[in-house]
Formats: C-alpha cells, structure tokens, sequence
C-alpha cells in the first residue's frame, strides 16, 4: 500500500510540475519578455583595396614573384588587420602588424615562389576589423620553364684513336 500511495504522489507530483511549466511563455504579454541578445558593436573601420587582383602575366622561373596591394582605411575608427594567410606555402602575404588610422593607406605585401612552373592562381584571404568582413586577393599568371643552361661539352680525344705526336 505505500508503494502505491508513494507512486500516485510521485506521479501527481510530475503532472503538476508540467502544467506548471507550460503557463507563460516569454512573450505573452506579462512583462517579462526575455532580455535581447547583446548585439557586438559594428566596426566603424573599413578598407578600400586600389585592386583585389594581380595578374603576373607571364614571367620567368625563378623571376620577381613580388607584387603589392595598396589599401585605405575610409572608416571611423582604426582598421585592425589580424591576420593574413596564403592559400598555400608558395604564396607568403605581408600584412601591417600596426592600426592603421582613419583616413591613413597601408601595403599587403605578396611575394610567390616562381621556381615553380605553370599556371598561378592563388589566393591571400585577409582578415580585420573592417566593417566590409573579410578580403579575398587572388594573385594569377603563369610561370614559364626556365630554359637549361649547358656548357658546350668539351670534345676529348675518344680512345684507341691516334694522337698527334710532337716532336721535341
């Protein structure tokens, strides 16, 4: 007999507690809709590239695979540039480690590895504080094969053949 009383008290216990639960909900008009979520301020920097790409053209193997985007900050506040990643290691980007004040330019640096024949297309994905998001700079060209250098073999005298005997 207790358990049977112990289990309908339990079980009255849980009914409760449900329809206690499924009274108001956060809009209903109570007062006590709930809190909105802390929106993070927007960035006031922003960055204007003069080029989001470069084309090498075609240049030698081993040639000058440095080329440089040019950039302002036309926002409000100082642009903060975090971090700058080449799509591969044969891309290396340079970035300003400094804030770059309103109003002030800066330089992304991108130096390829041309000892690497065929086509380039190769990205630098650069990440700041700007309210514009993210910037994607693609880098393109084609690196030729550089040709082989050989010296004019020397011609030595082959066995067996006669040599010319001076007379002294």
């Amino acid at each position: 007999m207790k358990k049977l009383i112990f289990t309908l008290g339990l079980v009255a216990g849980l009914t409760a507690l449900t329809f206690a639960q499924d009274g108001h909900s956060a809009d209903d008009g109570h007062g006590h809709a709930a809190a909105p979520a802390a929106a993070a301020p927007a960035s006031l920097a922003d960055i204007k590239l003069d080029k989001l790409e470069h084309d090498y053209g075609t240049i030698k193997q081993g040639g000058n695979g440095e080329c440089e985007f040019k950039f302002t900050n036309n926002g409000k506040e100082p642009l903060v540039i975090t971090n700058c990643q080449g799509s591969c290691g044969c891309t290396v980007p340079q970035c300003p480690k400094e804030p770059i004040l309103p109003g002030k330019a800066g330089v992304i640096k991108v130096k390829y590895d041309t000892n690497r024949p065929g086509q380039i297309y190769k990205t630098v994905t650069v990440n700041s504080n700007a309210k514009s998001g993210n910037v994607v700079l693609t880098i393109k060209g084609n690196v030729e094969v550089k040709p082989v250098e050989t010296d004019f073999p020397a011609n030595p005298t082959p066995a067996g053949a006669p040599v010319e005997q001076k007379k002294g």
